[in-house]
């Protein structure tokens, strides 16, 4: 991972675009979103540019480039839709220390535009380094078919409600409240259309200090894998490692472990025994555990174990043992 992906505050912030045509203009209608104030630095504008400049939404600049151009800009674009000009002039922009956006040139990139899903406060960004923009195009497409348009609006809701939850909703309940908010009643009442009800409902969840489920009892997920690329884990592997509170291992399933939540709890246990314990005992507690382990050793770990569970489907490879 050669950038660290990160979403920056940029409302009251100084960005220059260089350029005055369709593409700094592209440039220029995500950084409105944000609130950043935007210096467009060209000789001539398009039309959409000169409205804006019109509108005082973005402020125009045709002087001579210099170092001093960029000093203090959170984040620049070289647009202008000429290679060898934009090429030119990333140097001034390096000599000022502002991190540089170079179109169609990743190789001078310090910063990169990603394939946005915009549900804004829910914002999904996708990035490939520059190396595959249709793929990241493609995907984005993808994502905008599993996202309902009005995702956002319940998204905003919950974080006005933030408050109201942490001094109301015992602390090991609020994990399974808000599960609750995102994959129950609440969400599929948005879905319809029926955003006042779904408000109400959580509204009243809040009062009674959690979820309407009750305590959530624990789940154990035994996900079995024939080989540790990440990329052959069944989509409902992934789902459970991304809802795990703790996750048991073996040594050398990193790969595996990236697809788990940052924050999930992760014993290396490579003792079939020792492992059934410890899962039994965090179900018993009620914590979401993913037990990860080879295939060929699922038959020995159920036989251990005396507490609900389910198997999740792994991928068959050729000759598996």
């Amino acid at each position: 991972m050669n950038f660290f992906p990160m979403f920056l505050r940029m409302a009251d912030r100084d960005v220059i675009v260089v350029g005055g045509g369709e593409t700094a203009a592209q440039k220029v209608r995500l950084l409105r979103k944000t609130g950043a104030r935007v210096t467009v630095h060209a000789p001539e504008l398009c039309r959409e540019l000169r409205n804006l400049v019109a509108f005082e939404e973005v402020i125009h600049a045709d002087e001579p480039l210099s170092v001093a151009s960029f000093e203090g800009a959170a984040l620049v674009f070289l647009a202008t839709g000429c290679p060898g000009i934009d090429a030119s002039l990333h140097p001034l922009v390096r000599q000022a220390r502002a991190l540089v956006n170079v179109v169609d040139q990743p190789h001078l990139c310090e910063a990169n535009t990603p394939s946005i899903v915009d549900r804004s406060p829910l914002v999904v960004a996708i990035g490939t380094e520059g190396a595959a923009p249709i793929l990241g195009r493609q995907l984005k497409t993808r994502i905008e078919q599993i996202l309902e348009p009005d995702l956002g609006r319940l998204v905003r809701l919950a974080g006005g409600l933030r408050p109201s939850v942490a001094q109301l909703v015992p602390k090991e309940q609020r994990r399974a409240f808000w599960r609750w908010v995102f994959a129950g009643a609440p969400r599929q009442l948005f879905v319809t259309g029926r955003e006042q009800e779904a408000a109400e409902l959580i509204g009243k969840a809040i009062g009674q200090h959690g979820s309407p489920e009750g305590d959530e009892e624990g789940l154990l997920s035994l996900v079995p894998y024939t080989s540790r690329m990440a990329d052959l884990m069944t989509l409902r592997a992934v789902q459970r490692l991304q809802e795990a509170d703790v996750v048991i291992h073996r040594r050398g399933d990193n790969a595996l472990l990236e697809l788990a939540r940052r924050d999930a709890e992760r014993f290396e246990m490579a003792d079939a025994m020792n492992a059934s314990k410890r899962v039994m005992f965090d179900v018993a507690q009620g914590s979401r555990v993913v037990w990860l382990l080879p295939h060929r050793e699922l038959a020995a770990a159920v036989n251990l174990l005396s507490c609900a569970h389910e198997i999740v489907p792994h991928v068959e490879l050729p000759n598996a043992s």
